[in-house]
């Protein structure tokens, strides 16, 4: 819960009114504007406790920057403006700065940057000072860390997935983002298996959480990778693990970029993987670079694009000897091929697949492929399904996929849920697809994922007219009240 008592971060600089924000508010009073912020955070699963007195600090220039949750409400309201042209100053020119004293902090025993990128948040949070001024938001910090939102969150919700996604503590991930920066010496095997490890763990968190509350944690490790890179290593070998860490290091962040609806920035994640393959010679990771491009260009609607990816990571990956992972890409083929309405080439693709999946396992097989099995196989066919319109056989695929995914696999699961649960409702059996949205509810107190809420979204659309089928008007209440992650 945002407050009202959130304290500007300090600047050397006297305040500058607002008056571009001062113009937005027009004739309407300080409380009346409050109320409409109030509003339009409802509308988009926000809570803040805005009053006039914010909106007067604001105009006057205190709060240069606002908090991450006031940002996403200024947005939806004036829809086509960013945080400049509503006045407030640019956050990388406040993000950062604490009103208490460095010193208050602990020392973090760190040699290396992916050592400090990794200090643990609890130690940091244990001694993180809070403005208690207002006793009703205990957990607002003076800071603009991009951390302090989903920290509130969690504190307030104590949910599985926001806890997770605050906390980190496996990963050890950095809120001292300038640590990645710092001169380092040459990197060595320990530094190396550091970068292995964080790569695996983001894994494991995403799998049960979802990418939306680890994005942003995530970015402080992957710079730390490529300070290492610049940095050079010791010897050849522990180099060529150092660029294969980073490259797997700038997948994994893209995927969450891309599995919490920020394309651009997956994209950018992606390519920039792909070039460290390409300079290493790196096969295995370029294919698994064009392997999630592919992914990422079905998702974003470019569908000839998603072919050509997945097409390109099959030209790569077929030297190294990995049937699964050849089965995988024909799917990836396959949701291409859906999305551009052929579906001739779809089911020669899917076919393809189902005949590389029964190949079965390998040496050659990647870590990275752990959550590919026969409940992935079949979620990625009932994409394929649904793409095509058939939403009986998607819906056999969906259900299939939910009931063979390994208990770990929380998002996936939820995945499969979601899909199954639109398959019904777009199929004419909105009692069925209620049921299953419901199930999907259940797992958002674990899971953080916008691609599974904006499928839940979309059924709850279809659903609207059938609100007397039984269920179904239980299901679009408690759709709608549910709290939604940005």
């Amino acid at each position: 819960m945002a407050s009202s008592m959130v304290t500007s971060s300090p600047s050397p600089r006297p305040p500058q009114p607002n008056r571009a924000f001062r113009q937005l508010r027009g004739q309407s009073s300080p409380a009346e504007f409050a109320a409409a912020v109030r509003r339009a955070a409802r509308e988009i699963g926000e809570r803040v406790s805005c009053d006039a007195r914010y909106v007067g600090r604001v105009e006057a220039g205190e709060i240069r920057c606002p908090n991450y949750a006031y940002e996403r409400v200024f947005l939806h309201m004036f829809p086509g403006r960013t945080l400049t042209d509503l006045g407030f100053a640019p956050r990388s020119s406040v993000r950062g700065r604490r009103a208490h004293a460095a010193e208050d902090a602990p020392p973090l025993h760190t040699t290396s940057p992916v050592c400090a990128a990794y200090a643990t948040s609890e130690t940091r949070e244990a001694h993180e000072p809070y403005d208690t001024q207002n006793p009703h938001d205990p957990f607002e910090t003076y800071d603009n860390y991009e951390e302090s939102d989903v920290l509130r969150r969690a504190f307030m919700t104590g949910s599985g997935a926001t806890v997770a996604a605050a906390t980190l503590g496996p990963l050890k991930l950095a809120t001292d983002a300038g640590a990645a920066e710092r001169p380092v010496r040459r990197a060595g095997a320990s530094e190396a298996g550091s970068l292995e490890e964080a790569v695996r763990r983001i894994r494991l968190l995403d799998d049960r959480h979802g990418a939306d509350g680890l994005y942003r944690r995530a970015a402080a490790p992957l710079r730390a990778a490529y300070a290492l890179l610049d940095a050079g290593a010791t010897r050849q070998s522990t180099a060529d693990r150092l660029h294969s860490g980073a490259g797997e290091l700038a997948i994994s962040v893209g995927w969450l970029a891309h599995d919490s609806g920020r394309f651009d920035d997956a994209r950018s994640h992606y390519a920039e993987a792909l070039a460290t393959a390409r300079v290493t010679d790196d096969d295995a990771l370029e294919a698994h670079a064009f392997c999630n491009m592919a992914f990422l260009a079905r998702d974003a609607g470019r569908p000839r694009e998603a072919v050509r990816a997945a097409q390109a990571a099959q030209r790569v990956a077929r030297p190294l000897g990995s049937a699964r992972l050849m089965s995988l890409l024909a799917l990836r083929e396959a949701g291409g091929w859906a999305g551009l309405a052929d579906r001739t080439g779809c089911e020669q693709a899917l076919a393809r697949a189902q005949v590389l999946y029964e190949r079965g396992h390998s040496d050659a097989d990647p870590e990275w492929m752990s959550f590919y099995g026969e409940a992935e196989l079949e979620g990625l066919e009932a994409q394929c399904w649904s793409t095509l319109g058939d939403w009986p056989r998607a819906a056999r695929h969906a259900r299939h996929a939910a009931r063979l995914q390994d208990p770990h696999f929380t998002r996936n699961i939820a995945l499969y849920t979601a899909e199954l649960a639109d398959d019904l409702a777009r199929g004419g059996r909105p009692d069925e697809a209620a049921t299953a949205g419901m199930r999907v509810l259940d797992l958002l107190d674990e899971v953080q994922s916008s691609r599974v809420q904006t499928m839940l979204a979309g059924t709850a659309r279809v659903l609207l007219p059938h609100r007397r089928a039984s269920g179904v008007s239980e299901f679009l209440e408690r759709h709608a009240s549910a709290p939604r992650t940005a």
